[in-house]
């Protein structure tokens, strides 16, 4: 199959292979089909030099049709008729001389027009080969067109999703070098410095991250515990976080960041909201041959219609709506619902897959 394939991408190679296997071809039809006329090698030579005589005569054939491929249409018909039929005039002629000097012996016609008899014969199989010609290489435009179509469309699709991946809401960045100015401001120099540093990880961890891949929930869930260190400076005691994932399905593969813009948004409009501050409950389980992820607040909830929350300047739920859209197809849920007693829980369900690698350790 891989040869195969090399041999269609190399043209050169590819018209070879095609030009000689069809005249090879025509030598083994054309001595089957006079088996019973002459069983003798002389004819059987004949038809060799024959099928020779035409290999070489098309040749030329593919160079005349390459130009007149960039013409224009009259100019194309008038150019591949003339030339073909000249070249089956010109192997009439050959196949003639071959019959007659070499089969008959020496044989002349009495007239030199017999030179050019059978020549209607020979212009079928030149128009035939004239047809593969051009039908093997519209086939080879369209395939060419079609996977610049698909190159397009796939950097397109990966363009899109690399804009919804660094969508993301520049609040938290504000409101986190805000906080480390005030820090810096109370002297609290430490605290300021871990702050950095966290800010550093988590940036540079969103960044190196291609959106295309997706990344172990391992390595998700350390990320977003970055996060969520840097916005307990901010909240202190007013910010609580539980963690409730299943060991088996910290291997599993999930879009990176897939998960912040939840809890960014459980930040924004339920812990914020509270006086004395609210939970953020976060799961991560296997569901069947799927991995569930939940993102839940007990805030003071929000108004869901038929699945969606409205909100005024939200991006990020539908960022994770449109990328899981593009990663899975349909193969993905994606709900929005009440919590109990209180607040929004996210829910997100995708095919449980693990890196191949992480199998073989």
């Amino acid at each position: 199959m891989i040869q195969w394939q090399k041999l269609y991408e190399n043209r050169e190679r590819l018209f070879w292979t095609l030009h000689t296997a069809g005249w090879g071809g025509f030598a083994i039809v054309y001595y089957i089909g006079s088996f019973l006329h002459d069983m003798r090698s002389i004819w059987l030579f004949v038809i060799v030099l024959n099928a020779y005589s035409g290999w070489l005569l098309t040749i030329p054939l593919r160079y005349i049709f390459r130009w007149a491929r960039q013409q224009n249409v009259w100019r194309m018909l008038l150019t591949v008729f003339g030339s073909a039929y000249l070249t089956a005039l010109a192997w009439a002629v050959v196949k003639n001389i071959n019959y007659w000097e070499i089969y008959k012996h020496g044989y002349r016609p009495d007239e030199w027009y017999m030179y050019f008899q059978n020549t209607i014969n020979s212009l079928i199989m030149v128009v035939c080969w004239s047809g593969l010609y051009f039908g093997i290489k519209n086939f080879q435009m369209l395939q060419k067109e079609k996977q610049n179509a698909l190159k397009a469309s796939t950097m397109a699709h990966q363009a899109h999703l690399k804009m919804l991946r660094y969508q993301l809401n520049p609040h938290f960045l504000f409101n986190t070098l805000n906080a480390i100015s005030t820090l810096v401001l109370m002297k609290e120099n430490k605290t300021a410095e871990a702050m950095v540093s966290r800010l550093s990880d988590f940036l540079r961890y969103s960044l190196d991250k291609d959106p295309i891949k997706k990344v172990p929930l391992q390595q998700e869930i350390q990320a977003l515990d970055l996060y969520l260190q840097i916005e307990k400076v901010r909240f202190d005691e007013r910010l609580s976080v539980t963690w409730d994932v299943q060991e088996s399905v910290k291997q599993g593969l999930v879009p990176s960041l897939i998960l912040q813009p939840l809890i960014e948004n459980a930040i924004k409009y339920a812990i914020s909201k509270m006086a004395a501050g609210g939970q953020i409950s976060i799961v991560a389980k296997s569901f069947g041959k799927d991995l569930l992820l939940e993102v839940a607040d007990n805030g003071p909830g929000a108004d869901i219609e038929k699945g969606q929350l409205h909100r005024n300047n939200g991006v990020g739920l539908p960022n994770i709506q449109e990328r899981l859209q593009s990663l899975y197809g349909d193969n993905f849920s994606f709900t929005i619902a009440h919590n109990q007693p209180t607040g929004v829980k996210v829910s997100i369900r995708i095919p449980f897959e693990v890196n191949e690698d992480a199998n073989q350790h």
